[in-house]
């Protein structure tokens, strides 16, 4: 364990082991989308699997699922500012979430949120795509399929949920707004601002319906496990 000399704990000593490997995996992953961005993005984001008769799957090119894809697009980010809020949310909540429930409930939660994030993103996706192509809409319903999905950002909302269910009176400060409320509220704000975007279409790019399922999914479990007596919150 490093110390400084004065015998305090180092920042990274202090960080619980979960939370730190993830950390220090999401940011060499990140290294690696500078350096080679097109083949991280193709090979290790998520594509939508277009498989049997899905419309438009005739063409192989438009498959670019690969299995490992639901698991290593939860570390692949766009851009420093992508790495840098997920990586932000994961240190200021997963630390005390992770103390709180235990590294091995931590983990099982952060990549369930990851996987239910996946699930609501592609169940969106599918009907997104049947239905620009049905319309004849062929170019955008190619374009979705040729569009990878990347981040952390559906772990870390599921994340960020089980915190505030954990501590929902506890007082959070933005950073911008520098606006004070409780947990619960904040979390609220968030999941309702994600779902206005996700249904009316606004702040594109963003996968919001993938934001809803990890939130979900970090809800649902803290929930299970405190009826279970699993965790004393």
């Amino acid at each position: 364990m490093a110390y400084y000399e004065n015998g305090r704990q180092s920042f990274l000593s202090m960080i619980p082991p979960a939370t730190k490997h993830l950390l220090l995996i999401n940011i060499i992953l990140y290294i690696a989308v500078v350096i080679n961005d097109e083949f991280m993005f193709r090979y290790f984001a998520v594509f939508f699997p277009a498989w049997g008769n899905f419309p438009l799957a005739g063409l192989p090119e438009l498959n670019f699922f690969k299995p490992w894809q639901i698991v290593t697009y939860m570390f692949i980010h766009a851009n420093f500012a992508h790495l840098f809020m997920n990586m932000w949310g994961l240190l200021m909540f997963g630390m005390v979430l992770e103390r709180e429930i235990g590294t091995k409930k931590f983990l099982i939660l952060y990549f369930v949120s990851g996987l239910m994030a996946l699930v609501f993103h592609f169940g969106v996706q599918y009907l997104q795509i049947i239905y620009f192509a049905s319309a004849g809409q062929l170019q955008t319903a190619f374009d979705l399929l040729r569009t990878p999905t990347l981040g952390a950002s559906g772990c870390i909302y599921g994340v960020q949920v089980a915190f505030a269910v954990l501590y929902p009176n506890l007082p959070l400060t933005l950073i911008f707004p520098p606006v004070t409320m409780k947990a619960k509220w904040l979390m609220l704000i968030f999941i309702g601002i994600e779902l206005i975007a996700g249904i009316t279409g606004t702040m594109e790019g963003v996968a919001h319906f993938a934001h809803l399922g990890g939130a979900l999914a970090g809800c649902l479990l803290i929930l299970w496990w405190r009826h279970r007596g699993a965790i004393s919150r």
